[in-house]
């Protein structure tokens, strides 16, 4: 599988598992974690709070017996306050981050991280202590980089343009384009995208139809629902293998750093890897794209 380059020189695989679909049950969870690295998948994504915790320690155990490899990647996200009572708030000061780092390490049984992310974020926080939080961790040698999740643009920017952020985690599909708005910038910092709802929640498979009318009954940003059943017809009249259509898509981008699916079973894993390496011409991949509506982030603009 392709590997993608960081700044730092992590390498991230074309594709990542999204671990937050893993569940709670380690014997069913190991399995997917296996699948995944069987397939070529060597970056997996998790999160502080997914689980309370127990999803980073299902990643950390299912992966200790690899810990000799060094093409594995490991990333988490910080910035919700996770409560002893299960309740979270919106923490992105240094203090927590830098506490918290030491509970993800410890769940996960490393002595450091590959990629650390703010798992959110407004233009309200305290964005240059938040920023020193990361670059102290970074010479401190507890993370060998750090990124943000987010679909805000004037917060990607300030990360673009304030720190040495190498990711940027984002909702991106060939339905919810967005994020190509932001493209040109995120390349000229050399920085990588993670694509994460690749398949829009089931829309762009092969079970399109059954995922409109059950998830999509009032449809979504500036598609009704009857505007995307036809969008989804004529996609489907281009290219049937929707799955391939949106990866080749999202690969005809250089800032793409890693596509990231989740899956609740090693077939899913199978599944998503074959369609990965399903080639589709780029005319095809164009012709799709005019297709679909030119979306743009409406909010969090300033």
């Amino acid at each position: 599988m392709q590997k993608n380059t960081l700044k730092s020189g992590l390498q991230l695989s074309e594709i990542g598992l999204g671990c937050m679909s893993l569940g709670t049950d380690y014997e069913k969870a190991q399995p997917i974690i296996e699948a995944a690295l069987e397939s070529g998948i060597t970056y997996f994504d998790t999160a502080d709070i997914y689980d309370k915790g127990i999803n980073e320690a299902i990643v950390g155990k299912a992966l200790k017996t690899y810990q000799n490899r060094d093409d594995i990647v490991i990333g988490t996200k910080v910035g919700n306050h996770l409560k002893d009572n299960g309740e979270t708030f919106w923490d992105p000061s240094k203090k927590y981050i830098k506490e918290n780092v030491k509970n993800s390490l410890r769940r996960l049984n490393l002595e450091h991280l590959d990629l650390y992310m703010l798992h959110g974020g407004t233009i309200e926080d305290p964005l240059d202590e938040t920023i020193s939080a990361f670059d102290e961790l970074k010479k401190e040698g507890l993370i060998k980089a750090y990124g943000i999740s987010s679909i805000r643009p004037n917060v990607i920017r300030y990360y673009l343009e304030n720190s040495e952020i190498e990711t940027i985690m984002s909702q991106f599909s060939l339905i919810d384009n967005r994020p190509e708005a932001l493209l040109n910038e995120i390349e000229h910092k050399g920085v990588k995208v993670l694509a994460r709802g690749p398949v829009f929640k089931g829309l762009l498979t092969q079970n399109y139809q059954k995922v409109l009318n059950e998830k999509f009954e009032d449809g979504i940003f500036d598609y009704s629902n009857a505007a995307l059943n036809q969008t989804l017809e004529s996609l489907v009249n281009i290219e049937p293998n929707l799955s391939a259509l949106t990866f080749n898509y999202l690969k005809s981008f250089n800032a793409l750093g890693s596509i990231i699916t989740g899956a609740s079973t090693p077939q899913q894993i199978k599944d998503n890897v074959k369609q990965l390496n399903v080639e589709i011409p780029n005319e095809i991949v164009e012709k799709a794209r005019q297709c679909v509506k030119n979306l743009e982030y409406e909010q969090h603009l300033k």
